[in-house]
């Protein structure tokens, strides 16, 4: 756990004490927009941003110390746990890297190779694999005929071996971290039309872009014409350097009778279960990271809408009533620039009105205020008496609103003894 709460603020670059402090109050059932408005004095004012991706990562980084634990469970039973392999668990730092590790030791569904290594053909697999034998590969092989357990011919020995070493290099966590950091680079999404019609993804029917540039709006709008059936999509990855990589890596020596077999083993791992799999992370990889850019463009957009000016002509000052943290004010100006911000303390337990008051009259004579907007929550009603006190103490003509949750409020002139004038 600590180890989780170190990662976070560094991460996030936050104290220590900030995390721990938050983390106690989620593990305690408080939600993240609760703890953003009511307890920054325990989390040292962290942002709700910070603190969403704080709450995030939490739950992440927990996740993925639940699965090494499970998976170095679920090896050691195996018996094949090696300390190299538990070093590689304890190091990895997504759960994609941890999956790629346990793969080859996962229990697997029927597939070629546990079929060809019930039929005893490992040994063979082994031998080809390792490319040390010099007898003839085909004499070798007639040793393992077993008509018995369905092998029939040298060839069938040959095949079901092949179909072992296709496996093992599919399961190779290695292989698939470098060919998946080989296809962010190079590979290319490509979409094409399924239907002659006219559709909100036209400019898509015959598209291409590298997976490393394409902005993150075009992944999502691919996405959605795949799923109305628009689009057809596929990623164009860099095959002959991938096949290339591997070729390279596993065979010995170009001139041996290993060669052809393992070239065969190879493009067949490579074809039949790593491209596939890879192309699907690929696709997840884009859309996660393409919906947190939306999110925080989103956020973007709702804060510079809600930065507008809220009134025409008008430097509005927005009055956040609580009570043990403080009335948060922030004052905007008539193009809805953020001027000014502060905390004031009015209301119990802090009781400080001078104070408070001295600072509303600082804030409304150096902007020009012609309008408070208060919240309409806890507090408000004394923040109410509080502005409307402190109102009558200066000369300009100002207004304040009480603002629901609902967007409606009732708008008071000083001027006119609190007399409300107009409701919208």
């Amino acid at each position: 756990m600590a180890n989780i709460l170190e990662t976070i603020a560094n991460e996030l670059n936050i104290k220590l004490g900030q995390v721990e402090n938050t983390v106690k109050l989620i593990d305690d059932g408080n939600t993240i927009p609760f703890i953003a408005r009511y307890r920054k004095e325990v989390t040292g004012n962290l942002s709700d941003e910070t603190l969403r991706i704080l709450g995030d990562r939490l739950n992440y980084l927990r996740n993925l110390e639940n699965r090494k634990e499970e998976i170095t469970r679920l090896i050691e039973e195996q018996g094949k746990l090696t300390e190299e392999l538990k070093t590689d668990i304890e190091n990895a730092i997504t759960l994609a890297e941890l999956e790629d590790i346990y793969r080859p030791y996962k229990q697997k569904k029927k597939t070629r190779a546990t079929i060809a290594k019930a039929k005893g053909l490992e040994p063979l697999a082994t031998i080809i694999y390792m490319q040390m034998e010099k007898r003839d590969i085909f004499e070798i092989a007639k040793q393992y005929i077993n008509e018995e357990k369905g092998v029939t011919s040298v060839d069938d020995a040959i095949n079901g071996a092949l179909d072992i070493i296709a496996e093992n290099i599919s399961d190779n966590a290695d292989y698939r971290k470098k060919i998946k950091k080989l296809c962010f680079r190079e590979a290319v999404i490509i979409s094409k039309a399924t239907k002659e019609e006219k559709s909100p993804y036209e400019m898509y029917y015959d598209f291409a872009e590298g997976i490393l540039k394409i902005p993150s709006h075009r992944i999502l709008a691919i996405n959605r014409g795949e799923k109305e059936e628009f689009l057809k999509v596929k990623i164009e990855k860099p095959d002959e350097k991938i096949l290339y990589f591997i070729k390279k890596d596993i065979i010995k020596d170009n001139n041996s009778q290993y060669k052809l077999l393992l070239e065969k083993a190879i493009e067949d791992a490579y074809s039949r279960l790593i491209e596939p799999s890879i192309e699907r992370e690929l696709r997840a990889d884009l859309t996660e990271k393409a919906e947190e850019k939306a999110i925080k463009v989103f956020g973007q957009n709702a804060k510079q809408l809600l930065l507008q000016p809220p009134i025409k002509g008008m430097t509005v000052i927005g009055f956040d009533p609580a009570y043990r943290t403080g009335c948060k004010i922030a004052v905007i100006d008539s193009t809805g620039k953020l001027l000014d911000t502060t905390t004031i303390y009015p209301t119990e337990p802090q009781n400080d009105i001078v104070g408070s008051r001295k600072k509303l009259i600082e804030l409304i004579n150096k902007y020009n205020v012609n309008m408070i907007a208060i919240g309409n929550g806890t507090a408000s009603r004394e923040s109410e008496i509080f502005v409307s006190d402190t109102l009558k103490e200066i000369p300009n003509e100002v207004y304040y609103a009480i603002v629901s949750e609902a967007r409606s409020f009732c708008i008071f002139c000083i001027k006119t003894c609190n007399r409300r004038i107009s409701r919208y």
